[in-house]
């Protein structure tokens, strides 16, 4: 037996068990013995198949099969692995605090100093900005159009299992205690206690600011953080070449630390994934796989829409591309962010033909890695869509001016990241912590987390390259002669 043995079987097993479904579906009843006897056999292959890919990727989506199985077949058992899935989401809130930190700080104290960029900097994040927030309305548009969270049967003992706000529990606590002393509390005083729930618009933002940067570490607040690191970021920027070092150091060296230890704790990304969909299935049904499709489907319409309506016309009346020359000299680079999910893998080759397309080496060479730092534009759409998808499966309603709120703080809070597998994961863990939305449904999300990485980390690359032509062009600097020869390699 070998890898592509391994996998031949797995296809016609899957096969087989196909058609007896389909049989028992259309044509005739089969027995439940065989079904579940077959279903099970299946999955023992893709373990082998498993076993000899050695991929985190095939071995999460086999948890994921896994998963569905022991929801469907154990609905009562399943429930008893949810502690895989909170070990495992407890081991990403850990990382989020020192990586935001570290990767905005080495981001900004790179590439935020004036005196070297010059007209380069402001005019890149202006771009930056600009197009992500595109990105981030057509995001929320998609998902409201679908709706691909709502319709999720959620059970009553479910809700009791979210959690309340400290203060939430502070005000039941002192009810209980007035009604046990036989104190009627009247209801016009009741109304009166602060309810957090009940945030105005100007709460949200004093929120945004830290009162104590410890505090917003430990609480989860993920806005604050974000805040401080900018901060700080451009205060180490405007030091001396020999103060700011130690502390640039310092921070690459913990943001490299912070990337191994993503590493490390995804290798337990398949238990916790596998357990959290078989909870999840137990807990809800089938149904929610429904949902997770829809999502998938929404991303990709979304992204198509983000490329022809805002990526294209600036392409053509912006950068004023050659497009069939630009479509080869993107083709590779982004096929390998397709194939990996990785925009660090396509940046040696992304760098290499935007020079030869006629982008100067000195403006490539800024304007790509730092659109790997503020330019995500498919992960912020991806994040957008998302958070707004884990608020309707938990039936939570938000105003436009709350779901815009929360996009704006996934803008932020998502630029550094690029480089972190799943980073987007840590992201809306700690964006719907901020915001107390649920938790169970990213974990279901993470589930075909693979299929979205593809195409927004892909996004993500192509609009990076795009910038550089954009960035060249209003320096006047792009060279036209050496994008209409432009010859793939």
């Amino acid at each position: 037996m070998n890898k592509r043995k391994a996998g031949l079987l797995s296809v016609l097993l899957f096969t087989l068990v196909a058609a007896l479904h389909l049989i028992h579906e259309e044509l005739t009843p089969v027995p439940h013995s065989i079904l579940f006897a077959a279903r099970w056999i299946l999955l023992g292959s893709f373990v082998l198949l498993g076993c000899y890919k050695r991929s985190l990727t095939t071995w999460i989506f086999i948890s994921m099969a896994i998963g569905i199985e022991i929801g469907v077949d154990f609905p009562a058992f399943s429930q008893n692995l949810k502690f895989l899935s909170t070990i495992f989401l407890r081991l990403i809130k850990t990382i989020v605090a020192p990586l935001l930190f570290s990767t905005l700080v080495v981001g900004i104290a790179s590439h935020s100093n004036l005196k070297q960029v010059g007209r380069m900097g402001w005019k890149s994040i202006l771009y930056f900005e600009v197009v992500t927030s595109f990105a981030l309305i057509i995001g929320l548009a998609f998902i409201n159009l679908t709706n691909a969270g709502k319709g999720i049967h959620i059970p009553p003992a479910l809700l009791h299992e979210l959690p309340h706000s400290q203060e939430k529990v502070l005000q039941e606590k002192v009810i209980g205690i007035l009604d046990s002393a036989g104190v009627q509390v009247p209801p016009k005083l009741i109304d009166r206690l602060p309810d957090p729930s009940a945030k105005t618009w100007q709460d949200h933002i004093v929120d945004i600011f830290p009162e104590n940067i410890i505090k917003s570490i430990y609480e989860g607040n993920v806005l604050p953080i974000v805040l401080f690191s900018l901060v700080f970021g451009i205060s180490l920027a405007m030091l001396s070449e020999a103060k700011k070092k130690p502390l640039i150091n310092f921070t690459e060296s913990l943001s490299e630390t912070m990337f191994k230890f993503t590493n490390i704790i995804m290798n337990f990304a398949p238990f916790g994934v596998g357990a959290a969909i078989a909870v999840t299935v137990g807990h809800l049904g089938i149904d929610i796989l429904k949902n997770l499709g829809m999502l998938l489907i929404t991303l990709y319409l979304a992204l198509f829409t983000f490329i022809l309506f805002v990526l294209l016309p600036i392409a053509l009346f912006i950068a004023k591309v050659p497009l069939k020359q630009f479509i080869k000299a993107v083709r590779e680079p982004v096929s390998i962010a397709f194939a990996t999910t990785s925009s660090d893998s396509a940046l040696p080759k992304a760098l290499e033909n935007m020079e030869q397309f006629g982008v100067p080496q000195k403006i490539v060479s800024f304007v790509i890695p730092t659109g790997y730092t503020f330019n995500l534009d498919g992960t912020t759409l991806y994040l957008s869509l998302a958070s707004i998808f884990v608020a309707q499966a938990a039936g939570m309603h938000l105003s436009f001016g709350e779901q815009l709120l929360i996009g704006l703080s996934l803008m932020l809070s998502s630029k550094g990241v690029a480089a972190v597998p799943r980073a987007s994961l840590v992201i809306l863990v700690a964006t719907a912590h901020t915001f107390k939305l649920p938790l169970w449904p990213i974990m279901a999300i993470y589930g075909i987390d693979e299929l979205m990485d593809m195409a927004r980390t892909s996004v993500n690359v192509l609009g990076n390259m795009l910038a550089s032509c954009v960035i060249a062009r209003w320096e006047n600097e792009f060279d036209e002669q050496k994008a209409l020869n432009f010859v793939e390699e």
